[in-house]
């Protein structure tokens, strides 16, 4: 599911990759088409995004535990559907963060 904001934000990060990338080989190419629009959030403000709702997902789930815990009328479905959700959104963001690490790995042992 990747909502409209982040698409846009990922198309613009990888045009603005293509430009670095034409502009190390040597290649000349307008990097006016490349910047992000004034109104859309930056790279760093929609990472910060996608961990807040991670750490709220995980956080609802640990306040459902503990309500079904101390005997509350929460059914035991919706306590393990949050767990999962938590469990979930947690590797995926991890598998993510691997990703982009190896892509900077990449990038700083491209020769120059």
């Amino acid at each position: 599911m990747i909502d409209r904001t982040s698409a846009t934000n990922i198309q613009s990060m990888l045009e603005t990759i293509r430009a670095y990338q034409a502009q190390a080989s040597g290649q000349t190419q307008k990097t006016e088409d490349t910047v992000a629009p004034k109104g859309a959030p930056s790279f760093t403000d929609s990472v910060k995004n996608l961990l807040e709702k991670v750490n709220d997902t995980q956080v609802q789930s640990t306040r459902l535990q503990e309500a079904y815990q101390r005997g509350d009328d929460i059914p035991l479905t919706d306590v393990v559907l949050g767990m999962q959700k938590s469990s979930l959104s947690f590797e995926a963001t991890l598998q993510v963060r691997n990703k982009v690490v190896k892509a900077y790995e990449e990038i700083l042992n491209m020769p120059v």
